[in-house]
């Protein structure tokens, strides 16, 4: 497996590009936007920079890296020489079905299709694809270049031979993957976003507030951050979305969202990417502020 296309220049994408150059895969990283794409190479360049001054990566391993992803606008041109295609589009069930479609009509017949959904049916999916069995999940963590795990996920026709060698190559970018069935959430968010849904909860009832929440979860059970301020690196906006994917899938009312979280995604309080979740950030800064809607 020589070619790999990333569709997407967001923070996962291009993350998920960056660690496949670093361990010298020939990357195409495609978005609709050239904007988009010269902001994600700026943002690789910049965290291969801080990995030369921790002195984990050479400058000439640096250099190299970078002269091995190239970008694309056109999605039929970025995969038409693609070993392997990994969709790292914003969480929308429609964008992802389109894309997947447009990715199965143009990627060569033995590519395998790979998706980096939270939550969304890796069957699904497939399901807009004339190759079932070669499509896949691949959920990697943020940020991507420092988090080891990668969920992959098996849809319900993904063969053991496409398992086996996304595994396998997981482990080539020096990941830890992990092999999960198809099941709304997966493992890490069917597990997680309940957690920070009963976070917002209790601050929603007046339990106690945003800091107190955060310190019992940090110092009681030894996360290294609260649950509150990981959902605003996370946004709430992906928080809500997964939760709603949680509670169709099973259709259990115990993954409701919260309607402060409801609430504050519909007034635009993303969290960090926003600028105001449950904390404030100032561009700069890594100081954080209660937001004066808690305090």
């Amino acid at each position: 497996m020589q070619h790999i296309t990333v569709i997407g220049g967001g923070t996962m994408g291009n993350g998920i590009a960056h660690v496949f150059a670093q361990s010298g895969f020939q990357v195409t990283l495609v978005d609709i936007a050239q904007s988009a794409l010269d902001k994600a190479l700026a943002t690789i360049a910049k965290n291969l920079d801080r990995q030369v001054v921790k002195g984990t990566l050479s400058e000439a391993d640096k250099t190299a890296a970078l002269e091995r992803i190239s970008t694309q606008t056109d999605l039929a041109v970025g995969v038409k020489n693609a070993n392997l295609v990994v969709e790292a589009a914003t969480e929308n069930v429609g964008l992802k079905l389109k894309i997947f479609a447009d990715i199965d009509a143009n990627a060569p017949v033995g590519a395998i299709l790979a998706t980096n959904t939270s939550s969304i049916s890796i069957t699904k999916i497939a399901a807009a694809t004339q190759r079932p069995g070669q499509v896949i999940g691949m959920h990697f963590m943020n940020p991507v270049p420092v988090m080891k795990l990668i969920e992959v996920i098996r849809g319900y026709a993904t063969t053991d031979a496409v398992t086996a060698t996304i595994m396998d190559l997981s482990r080539q970018l020096g990941k830890v993957p992990v092999e999960v069935n198809d099941y709304p959430g997966f493992v890490a968010n069917r597990i997680l976003m309940p957690m920070i849904n009963e976070a917002i909860y209790t601050l929603y009832e007046g339990v106690s507030g945003v800091e107190e929440i955060d310190t019992v979860m940090k110092l009681g059970m030894a996360h290294p951050m609260g649950p509150l301020q990981l959902a605003d690196f996370i946004g709430l906006d992906v928080c809500l979305a997964i939760l709603r994917v949680l509670q169709e899938g099973f259709g259990n009312p115990k993954y409701a969202p919260c309607p402060l979280l409801v609430n504050m995604v519909m007034a635009g309080k993303l969290g960090a990417k926003s600028g105001e979740g449950f904390y404030t950030y100032t561009p700069g800064s890594k100081e954080l502020v209660v937001s004066a809607n808690f305090k």
